[in-house]
């Protein structure tokens, strides 16, 4: 991995003054947007039949993994803000998937649930997540290395990007 890192600044570098990296299949940025795309057609389909959106698909994976938190922190996991999250919440709540009540000890903090209907869609939220593995073309261990350097990606550019 060091290697490459380094081939791939040398690279860079060595052309920077050349009109060569302004190249579309040059761009990172692309690639990660393109496949962003991509990743969305595939999932719009199989979310169709749950009757959701994928930003609503992914407010149930973060309350399929911890049900009963705050608004702020489900932002916090799909780095959004409760202005981004609040009409989103009031449609999955509207569908009868989730519950928002606020806090007794702090009434500034909503609290999200699942409801009965929201944990029973979890079921068949995993034949989602099998055919967009399949849809990959990759191994299991692919897709898990390929997430790991997704995450160490966004945590360095949150990180450096602060410094800017």
């Amino acid at each position: 991995m060091t290697q490459n890192k380094t081939t791939s600044n040398t690279s860079l570098s060595a052309s920077k003054d050349s009109p060569q990296v302004l190249s579309i299949d040059l761009q990172l940025c692309f690639a990660l947007y393109s496949a962003s795309l991509s990743m969305t057609k595939v999932y719009k389909p199989l979310l169709t039949k749950l009757k959701l959106t994928y930003p609503q698909y992914l407010v149930l994976l973060v309350l399929w993994e911890k049900d009963g938190i705050t608004v702020n922190r489900i932002g916090e996991k799909l780095f959004s803000d409760s202005g981004t999250l609040t009409p989103l919440l009031k449609r999955l709540e509207k569908l009868g998937l989730i519950q928002r009540q606020r806090a007794t000890d702090d009434e500034r903090k909503v609290i999200i649930t699942l409801t009965e209907q929201g944990k029973l869609l979890q079921a068949q939220a995993v034949d989602v997540h099998t055919q967009v593995a399949c849809s990959t073309g990759c191994s299991l261990t692919e897709l898990q290395e390929l997430n790991n350097q997704l995450i160490l990606l966004r945590a360095n550019l949150i990180k450096n990007f602060t410094k800017l």
